[in-house]
């Protein structure tokens, strides 16, 4: 299949329209029926010649995602399952901010985007790799999951869509869906690029999150990114012998290594990371967890994300129950520690990442 044109930079373009002879100008109009307009096809970019537009299609392909399923009502956290081109499923989750105090809209629109079909990383508790890992997404499927939400947004009725700010709906992205986002490290930046430029996306690097297991190579990598992106650690251990339980990449890159390059990030960035925190029961929710966590927190001027356990069918593992959670995020702030407690968003759509396309395959193979 020919490159998409969505994960081309403008750039790249240029140098192609160049080629072809044609004006710049014709890189701005596509550009505009590609990131604003959400063009879905060659033909409906009226303003660009025909005989560009049979260039186009002959060296470009225009993909979309197919919206296979979507849980969630439109006031709350909505899951999509999308497929892809060689019918690969991957999910998208919409996370609505609260509303503000006086009852008006929110103003922003978190969206949970996946950078692999799969993982291979292989987190005890996580159900995306629970079927292992099929592929690395490529950048215009990363990009187009913003895209597909807009789209689907905008075919609403008005009375149920969302209100959006700075001409998008989705202004804000992070990157803790299916797969080890670092692990497809060229695709994810280049996506990552388009979204933030002004010419596609528009959507500033600081409201951009990359969440990691702890590669700690790439980390040391994205330090050095000229973009001022947001890193967040699924640490969900702050020892080795807890994260070793639960995940397998703490062998290759254990606790001191992952922390060395979270300090050389924080020394080029001058960010504050957040440490992603999953509360499983009778793993890592004791009181006595809180103290090497806090230590970790303070030593990386860390805030703490806790986020208590979604169950994924067939596994044994179990959520907390609240006042754990709650007598944990209490410890933590006693600690000196900033902290939050995720409170109930998306628990009654298989939020767990992965799952609902787990169980879409599964429906799909017994038909």
């Amino acid at each position: 299949m020919p490159t998409d044109i969505k994960s081309l930079a403008r750039e790249e373009l240029e140098a192609q329209f160049k080629l072809w002879e044609q004006p710049v100008y014709r890189v701005t109009q596509l550009l505009d029926w590609l990131y604003v307009r959400r063009a879905t096809s060659w033909d409906a970019m009226t303003n660009l010649p025909k005989q560009l537009r049979e260039k186009l299609r002959e060296n470009f392909s225009l993909q979309t995602l197919e919206l296979v399923r979507k849980q969630g009502s439109h006031d709350t956290t909505q899951k999509f399952l999308w497929r892809l081109h060689d019918h690969s499923l991957i999910e998208s989750v919409l996370i609505p901010a609260n509303p503000a105090l006086y009852g008006e809209a929110s103003d922003r629109h978190t969206l949970c985007i996946s950078t692999q079909v799969g993982c291979a990383y292989g987190c005890k508790f996580c159900a995306s790799g629970l079927d292992g890992w099929k592929r690395n997404l490529t950048p215009n499927e990363i990009v187009e999951q913003i895209l597909s939400v807009e789209r689907w947004h905008i075919a609403q009725p008005k009375e149920k869509s969302l209100e959006p700010t700075e001409n998008r709906v989705v202004n804000n992205i992070v990157v803790m869906g299916m797969g080890e986002p670092l692990a497809n490290y060229d695709n994810l930046l280049k996506a990552l690029k388009i979204l933030n430029a002004p010419w596609g996306g528009g959507i500033g690097a600081r409201k951009i999150t990359i969440s990691t297991s702890g590669l700690a190579p790439q980390i040391r990598k994205l330090a050095q990114e000229p973009m001022q992106f947001r890193l967040a650690i699924s640490l969900h251990g702050a020892t080795d012998e807890t994260r070793n339980k639960i995940m397998p990449v703490n062998r290759k890159y254990p606790l001191k290594e992952l922390i060395n390059a979270c300090e050389d990030y924080q020394h080029e960035k001058g960010r504050m990371i957040t440490l992603e925190y999953i509360l499983i029961a009778g793993v890592n929710d004791s009181i006595a967890e809180t103290r090497p966590l806090a230590s970790l927190a303070r030593k990386l001027y860390a805030k703490v994300n806790l986020i208590p356990y979604n169950k994924v069918e067939g596994l044994s593992w179990e959520r907390p129950s609240e006042e754990v959670c709650e007598a944990f995020l209490d410890a933590l702030e006693k600690q000196k520690v900033i902290a939050t407690l995720r409170r109930e968003k998306g628990g009654d759509i298989d939020a767990a990442c992965g799952q609902l396309r787990l169980k879409t395959e599964k429906e799909l193979l017994n038909r």
